[in-house]
């Protein structure tokens, strides 16, 4: 019965929607309508309002979807919604304000001479506009209204002509900052979750241990990471257009003519270009700029394209011939300068306020802020005033912002609808039994994604059907592919939603604007081409995934919180990095460490010497182990060629058996409780049963000596690494350790006159004092590497005078120890900042990078990049479950 009312769920969805009801009613209405009559039915037929739910009851899945909504605002890490409403404000401001028409007319006289330079112009604002605005409706209208009369007027086909229109025009869908990918940023960090659990129960039921090695985790992602993702294929996508057009023009130049511009390219046309295009520019660079240098998140880079949008909208709106124009965003380009100065030249943190110079620091920086909002404010009070800009775009924001939201509860209540009648596992088992693995599930859903682009809008493709399919393909260990490829993937296809009939948003945008002599029919016509366009950028990205990885991965790994190198995620691509750093510098290192092992350390600390000479013991045997670690793996890509196809036909035999056993249990349970057709059901129970010992059964002969030969080989390497890992962290430790201490020298010699004076003023000295004095020096040796006994020895002699029967001599003979032992630190220290830091600092410059890479608080710059690309591919871990 379940089926049935996940049957009728459907039909009421589409039924609605395709009567034109509103969709935010239309996805919570069926719904509940579909809750309410399989309880209904349940509670008439069977006594229990539960009885056709796959599990728990009406009252839980109709308050899930809220319930799950909810949790996404209540969670202090879930805040990436918060940036659409910034990122709406942004758009309509900089649409209101006539940017865009600024952008077609200049563009069109820079590109017009050009053999299709009209059709270019189009793309190039349109890539300008989806990197600005972000807003389809307006951008096709925009340039429907200006370029497309342009166009026809100087004889570009009508059908060429529109699709270049429409077809630039969805860009924002696709370049950042978009809303789409914030809104799949939002799903895809909970389907990240639900991956990361399904992959560690398939591992745990593959090799029986509770625990998954952290390297075979789903990797998370980001609307940052989404944005840093989307900007190369989306640029692609710019450039197959701009080529498309190109070739139109060289091989049919009667469908793209060059269009000469009438006026002169002067100065002032110069001024003209850069006063249309580098406003623009600049909020780009200012957005996704700083998402890119890590200097603020997604929502602080929205609240800073609103702001600058607004500036722009103040001096746009401004009516010409009228005074000081341009006055407000001088004075946020002074503001901003007056900021970056006092941020890179002072100390600016308030809380930490010591010296003149931070004070003067703070207040160059609150000059600048001063600045910044007084342009805000000027800017504000102009596009108030100017046409009521202001007021408008704040009730657009509003009806968009609440739209969406309204979306996304109505879908989160559809989608828990789908999963109480057992959608989401009718789904998972459909994918999961298709042959080919993960690409086939992929192309499906790929496909069904482009179909229902004809009928849906992207944000009920994006927040319907990723939910249900994203964990599914991000769980599979095959193709282990990383969240943020796949969000960007699905937004290069949802993105051919706005240019499919007969539902295309963009096309009905531009029937709208486009004169009667544009027959909608050449609209379809012309939009095929850059259909396929898109098809073939997300073939692109398909078979390139570094397109999409690598840029999340860079910015990651060379940011101030860059992960450690000690990482586990990052371990693969550092000891791929270190393979090949030692097969080109094996002499190097090896000569390093015999000339560490000449230096003379007798005079060290016994602690201290033992450990250097551990640590060159180790850093001997790193070389050695890490070709254990390639030998390994070599043995285990050479049987996996044996081993792989057995693996798939077992694991599938192994999955298809367990999902009957499951349904072997909740028959002999619905048939325990009195539910249905008992005799029916223990008969239906028997024969499952049997079906999986019937798969079981089917499992090649051999599979177990052939499985525990492989595991075998792969403890073997994983053993490898773990020694070596283990190995070069003992290598290494020592040097920074010895560094520090030799480095401390000075520190600890000012130290001495403090610790004599304690022992000359011992005398008389209550306890009220000498408890402030001793903590004092304590504090300050707290502060030198190594210097930890010293502090102790005093710690002591200051217990001694504030005990209840105090003891100076006691105490006396403590700080006694400790001046000796001062004295004796303070001369070997010495010695070695003579004889011994030169030659540590050439062993450590020449293992830092390869034994010593683990132990640096971040990756180097060379290493960093690196991993980056390392990362970027997707590695295929499916033999390890």
């Amino acid at each position: 019965m379940e089926l049935v009312f996940l049957l009728m769920l459907l039909v009421v969805m589409a039924t609605a929607l395709g009567s034109g009801y509103p969709v935010a009613f239309a996805l919570p209405g069926s719904a509940i309508l579909t809750i309410g009559a399989a309880a209904l039915t349940g509670l008439v037929f069977a006594g229990d309002s539960g009885a056709f739910f796959a599990n728990s009851g009406p009252a839980q899945w109709l308050s899930a979807g809220v319930t799950n909504l909810r949790g996404v605002y209540w969670e202090p890490e879930r805040d990436t919604l918060i940036a659409i409403p910034l990122f709406i404000f942004m758009g309509i401001m900089l649409q209101r304000s006539k940017i865009a028409e600024d952008l077609l007319v200049t563009m069109a006289q820079l590109f017009g001479p050009v053999p299709g330079g009209l059709g270019i112009s189009v793309v190039v604002v349109g890539a300008l506009l989806a990197a600005t605005t972000g807003i389809v409706g307006a951008t096709v209208v925009a340039m429907g209204m200006i370029s497309l009369p342009a166009m026809m007027r100087n004889g570009y086909a009508n059908s060429l002509s529109t699709g270049v229109i429409a077809a630039s025009g969805t860009l924002g869908q696709i370049i950042p900052p978009s809303i789409v990918l914030i809104i799949l940023a939002d799903q895809l960090a909970s389907a990240v979750d639900q991956a990361g659990q399904a992959r560690q129960t398939l591992y745990r039921d593959a090799t029986g241990e509770l625990t998954m090695p952290t390297e075979f985790a789903v990797s998370s992602t980001s609307a940052g990471d989404m944005f840093l993702g989307a900007m190369v294929p989306g640029l692609l996508l710019v450039g197959l257009y701009i080529a498309f057009i190109l070739a139109v023009a060289i091989f049919r130049p009667k469908l793209a003519p060059a269009v000469p511009y009438e006026g002169k390219y002067d100065t002032a046309f110069l001024g003209k270009v850069l006063l249309s295009m580098i406003p623009p520019l600049a909020l780009i660079l200012l957005v996704l700029g700083s998402i890119i240098a890590g200097v603020a998140t997604v929502n602080q880079a929205g609240a800073i394209g609103a702001v600058g949008a607004m500036i722009m909208a103040g001096y746009r709106l401004h009516p010409e011939g009228r005074g000081h124009r341009f006055t407000p965003a001088i004075l946020a380009v002074l503001g901003l300068a007056v900021i970056a100065f006092a941020i890179t030249t002072y100390d600016t943190n308030v809380l930490n306020v010591q010296t003149a110079a931070d004070r003067i620091g703070i207040t160059i920086a609150a000059i600048g802020v001063a600045l910044v909002a007084i342009s805000i404010a000027w800017s504000g009070v102009r596009a108030f005033f100017n046409e009521d800009a202001l007021r408008g775009v704040m009730v657009e924001t509003a009806k968009t912002t609440s739209l969406v939201f309204i979306i996304l509860l109505g879908a989160a209540m559809l989608t828990a609808a789908f999963r109480a009648f057992g959608g989401e596992e009718l789904v998972k088992h459909f994918l999961e039994g298709l042959p080919g693995g993960f690409w086939t599930k992929f192309i499906i859903v790929m496909a069904v994604i482009f179909v229902l682009g004809f009928f849906l809008d992207f944000i009920e493709i994006a927040v319907v059907v990723v939910p249900i399919v994203a964990p599914i393909l991000l769980a599979d260990p095959q193709a282990n592919v990383s969240a943020v490829w796949l969000g960007v993937m699905i937004g290069l296809n949802i993105q051919t939603s706005f240019l499919t009939p007969p539902f295309g948003f963009a096309l009905f945008y531009l029937r709208g604007v486009a004169p009667a002599a544009v027959r909608t029919i050449q609209i379809y016509r012309g939009v095929v081409a850059f259909i396929g366009l898109q098809l073939a950028a997300l073939i692109i990205v398909a078979f390139n995934p570094p397109l999409v990885n690598y840029l999340p991965a860079r910015t990651s790994l060379t940011s101030d919180s860059a992960p450690p190198p000690i990482n586990p995620a990052l371990q693969y691509c550092i000891e791929e990095y270190v393979a090949l750093e030692f097969a080109a510098k094996s002499a190097t290192v090896a000569s390093a460490i015999d000339a560490a092992g000449t230096l003379d350390v007798s005079y060290l600390p016994e602690g201290l010497r033992d450990d250097w000479q551990d640590g060159l013991e180790n850093a001997a045997q790193a070389m050695p182990l890490m070709a254990e670690i390639q030998t390994t793996a070599r043995a285990q890509t050479a049987a996996a060629e044996d081993y792989r196809p057995v693996h798939t036909v077992v694991r599938a035999l192994q999955r298809d058996a367990g999902r009957l056993m499951e349904e072997v249990e909740e028959l002999r349970l619905r048939a325990s409780r009195g539910f249905g057709d008992s005799a029916a059901q223990t008969a239906r129970a028997d024969a499952a049963e049997a079906e999986a010992e019937a798969l079981l059964a089917q499992i090649p002969e051999g599979w177990e000596d052939l499985q525990s030969e492989f595991n075998a080989l792969n403890r073997a390497n994983t053993a490898a690494r773990m020694t070596y890992r283990r190995t070069v962290d003992r290598a290494y430790a020592p040097v920074p350790e010895l560094r520090a201490v030799i480095d401390g020298t000075e520190a600890l010699a000012t130290l001495g006159p403090r610790i004599d004076a304690l022992a000359a003023d011992l005398d008389g000295m209550d306890a009220e004092t000498a408890d402030a004095r001793f903590s004092e020096v304590e504090s300050a040796l707290g502060e030198v590497e190594g210097a930890r006994d010293i502090r102790s020895l005093l710690a002591d002699a200051r217990r001694e005078i504030d005990d209840r029967s105090p003891d100076p001599e006691a105490a006396a003979e403590l700080v006694a120890e400790a001046q000796a032992l001062h004295a004796a630190e303070l001369a070997w220290r010495s010695r070695a900042q003579t004889d011994l830091l030169a030659g540590l600092s050439t062993y450590d410059a020449a293992i830092r990078d390869t034994i010593g890479l683990r132990q640096q608080p971040r990756l180097p710059r060379e290493q960093a990049l690196y991993v980056a690309e390392c990362r970027s591919h997707h590695r295929d871990i499916s033999l390890n479950f």
